[in-house]
């Protein structure tokens, strides 16, 4: 994942930053716990298409 383009996102639910999940190719907002997928090297920033974390 592109540093400079993982500063420029932000989750779409609450704004707040995303941390790049290398092993399992998702960005993570930590604050809604949700997993964003990357496919093919774009971030797919739907919520529908989020993956909800355990607690």
């Amino acid at each position: 994942m592109d540093k400079k383009l993982l500063d420029i996102l932000a989750c779409p639910v609450c704004k707040g930053e995303l941390k790049y999940d290398k092993e399992h190719n998702e960005l993570i907002c930590e604050k809604d716990k949700l997993a964003y997928p990357v496919r093919d090297d774009i971030p797919v920033m739907l919520e529908s298409e989020a993956r909800k974390l355990d607690a």
